[in-house]
């Protein structure tokens, strides 16, 4: 990184998850149903981002706002916790309550979220114009929406920016979204936000449209790994076999903290991948998106086992 210019701004509404496993089924209108657990944990893919960052060594700021309210206090001792910079985090009553309820079963999630109040912090300006900042993460669509010169603004400031769409149904299908997003240095869909986005069923075909737009466009695809498009090219990656998964809020998220870090390091863009395929992997093994305390051995052991098994499978 530049020298002086070390920390990673992540941008998105900051929700209070609460989170509830263990559901023999999902429950519909006139039915009660019960889950063997529940936890209450910060959400949201700028907070998750910004914390899987943290974990991994950068400096990350989170630029969200947060109620004053019982239900958002809760959130108080995680937020702590998490090692990352809350100096931007605006706290006014106009902010909460922002409730996501997850419901998980056999691994596939139901949401349902408020919003509430406006997306754009008051302390933006001053986070953008702090002589440190290098990067600043976009977590989801509907906040740029909301902040139209947020990408403009962040780049007059001499940031690169990330951008992770976060499925809308009411943006989603925009033909204007790819022009409203225009300046963003990486585009992080998943592969549904692809298919969407660029208007096709092809993978392929649509990380290809996309990356006429964005000089790097990943396509994370759950299970099935990510791909890669830059410069003309498509470097797909299959994700590792196995493993525990207890919660899959957030993984996209915290692929996109792996990926990121090692970006924002100037390692090669086929290593980034597989350190966000990492990244995403591990996180799925404790409850919310954030509940995983990500490990640099971890992740390179993971990363460099992903792309040894690649080039044998080329080979």
């Amino acid at each position: 990184m530049s020298a002086g210019r070390d920390l990673v701004l992540s941008i998105g509404r900051l929700y209070c998850d609460i989170v509830f496993r263990g559901l023999d089924a999902m429950p519909r209108l006139g039915e009660e149903r019960f889950a063997e657990s529940v936890a209450i944990v910060p959400g949201g893919g700028g907070f998750i981002t910004a914390a899987h960052l943290a974990a991994l060594g950068l400096r990350a700021g989170l630029l969200a706002r947060i109620g004053t309210d019982p239900l958002s206090g809760t959130l108080a001792p995680a937020l702590a916790d998490s090692g990352v910079d809350l100096r931007w985090l605006e706290r006014t009553p106009e902010a909460g309550p922002q409730p996501t309820v997850v419901m998980v079963q056999d691994g596939e999630r139901a949401f349902l979220s408020r919003r509430a109040g406006s997306a754009r912090p008051a302390t933006l300006d001053a986070a953008l114009a702090d002589p440190a900042a290098r990067h600043l993460h976009i977590a989801e669509f509907a906040t740029l929406a909301e902040i139209p010169d947020l990408i403009e603004t962040a780049k007059g400031a001499g940031l690169t920016v990330s951008l992770d769409p976060s499925w809308d149904d009411d943006w989603i299908r925009r033909p204007d979204l790819i022009e409203r997003a225009a300046g963003a240095d990486i585009f992080l869909p998943n592969a549904a936000e692809a298919r969407a986005i660029a208007g096709c069923d092809d993978l392929d075909e649509a990380g290809s449209r996309l990356a006429g737009h964005f000089p790097v466009v990943v396509v994370k695809d759950g299970g099935n790994g990510a791909r890669l498009f830059q410069r003309g090219n498509a470097f797909p990656l299959p994700a590792p076999e196995g493993g525990p998964v207890l919660d899959t809020t957030g993984a996209g998220d915290a692929f996109n903290a792996g990926f990121l870090a090692a970006w924002l390091a100037g390692r090669p863009s086929q290593q980034a991948l597989a350190e966000g395929i990492a990244c995403g992997t591990l996180s799925v093994r404790s409850v919310g998106g954030a509940g995983t305390r990500l490990d640099h051995t971890d992740v390179d052991t993971m990363s460099r086992n992903l792309l040894r098994s690649h080039d044998r499978i080329d080979a």
